[in-house]
């Protein structure tokens, strides 16, 4: 029999054995099976979220100005165009002056929403008076104040508060925080269903069934918030069934909207609705600082969302009479109405049947059902 070597390795391991891995080989060898290139993917798709969320909010709230501010005019007629071609002449076209003719004709202007404020030009008086409404947000009220400040300081305004928020609604943002809370609801709501039986429902009937709870958990989260800022926090008082509407229709928006999205492009959705509902959404939904004060793109975006659909509708509900939301009708129902056919196409497109041919009849040898 031939005799075996049974001299150590240089390792002083013995023969035959495979060399002891080193600790940086170690370390990467848990950190591939910690850490998949799936959850890799996915903790690059959190970061870019993260990033987005940061440059939106900053971006939209870091320098606000006032950008063509409605203003309604009233001047002796020979004085009129001439006050207005000059307000409109401000470096940065803060305002947009527009006539009207009597004091009460701009009051109603302001109070149905037609423009931001009116400005009441009387020589003979000390200064002249600014109507607002700071219901519509306080924040333009205090930069309309800086406008005609430096405009002309030689000629001071005083403030006529037409509509100014309740008193339990602080600084008028209760319409955004129902707003804000209600879109996380449905988008959260679409979400909690894709993660417990998958983002594409298998058949058109679950779709709807799926929509349907979504609908009934957008009533009850109407309801619910018409409670809170009524009489709970008497926030927005004496619109209960309105607000309950308004709510109801931003839930089932945002809800349709995710779950289309997840219909589409399956987890992936989830990120896209955070995306456009919380980055873009929030911060261009005329809450904290109103769309006329923001940056150029949110200041275009935002009406077209849900969140500034909402708060448009829920603000003029409450303190304007409805007037001027028809916009905002169409934009809140469009995305619910849109979220409902996207899901139903893409839920009926995938049921139609694998290999069959010409006339419908199934292909030699397929076999199996999806579920």
């Amino acid at each position: 029999m031939a005799a075996t070597d049974d001299t150590p390795e240089p390792t002083g391991q013995p023969p035959g054995t495979p060399p002891a891995a080193s600790p940086v080989a170690r370390f990467l060898r848990e950190l591939r099976e910690a850490i998949t290139p799936r959850a890799g993917i996915l903790l690059l798709g959190v970061l870019i979220l993260e990033l987005a969320f940061v440059v939106s909010y900053i971006g939209a709230f870091h320098s606000p100005k006032p950008h063509k501010l409605s203003l309604a005019v009233v001047a002796p007629p020979a004085a009129q165009s001439q006050v207005i071609d000059k307000l409109n002449s401000i470096p940065g076209q803060p305002l947009a002056g527009r006539p009207a003719d009597t004091a009460a004709q701009a009051r109603t202007m302001v109070l149905e929403r037609q423009v931001d404020a009116a400005l009441l030009v009387t020589p003979a008086a000390p200064a002249n008076q600014l109507l607002v409404a700071s219901a519509a947000g306080p924040s333009s009220v205090q930069a309309l104040q800086t406008v005609f400040q430096k405009a002309d300081p030689a000629r001071p305004v005083r403030i006529t508060d037409l509509r100014p928020p309740n008193e339990a609604d602080g600084r008028g943002l209760a319409s955004f925080y129902l707003a804000v809370g209600m879109v996380v609801g449905g988008y959260l709501g679409s979400a909690a269903l894709s993660a417990s039986y998958g983002a594409r429902p298998a058949t058109s009937h679950r779709m709807l069934i799926r929509l349907g709870a979504l609908a009934g958990l957008s009533v009850l989260s109407g309801l619910g918030g018409a409670i809170i800022v009524d009489p709970v926090f008497d926030a927005l008082p004496g619109h209960f069934g309105a607000i309950w509407g308004i709510a109801a229709l931003t839930t089932f928006a945002a809800a349709a909207t995710g779950m289309a999205f997840q219909v589409l492009l399956g987890p992936a959705g989830i990120a896209l609705s955070v995306l456009i509902f919380v980055v873009l959404g929030n911060p261009s939904a005329g809450g904290v600082y109103p769309s006329a004060l923001l940056p150029p793109f949110w200041r275009d975006l935002g009406p077209a969302l849900p969140n500034g659909a909402s708060v448009t509708l829920i603000r003029n509900y409450s303190y304007f009479g409805g007037h001027d939301t028809a916009t905002a009708w169409w934009v809140l129902s469009a995305w619910a109405v849109g979220g409902v056919l996207v899901s139903a196409l893409v839920a009926a497109l995938r049921r139609k049947p694998k290999g069959t041919g010409a006339l419908g009849t199934p292909a030699t040898g397929a076999a199996g059902t999806g579920t």
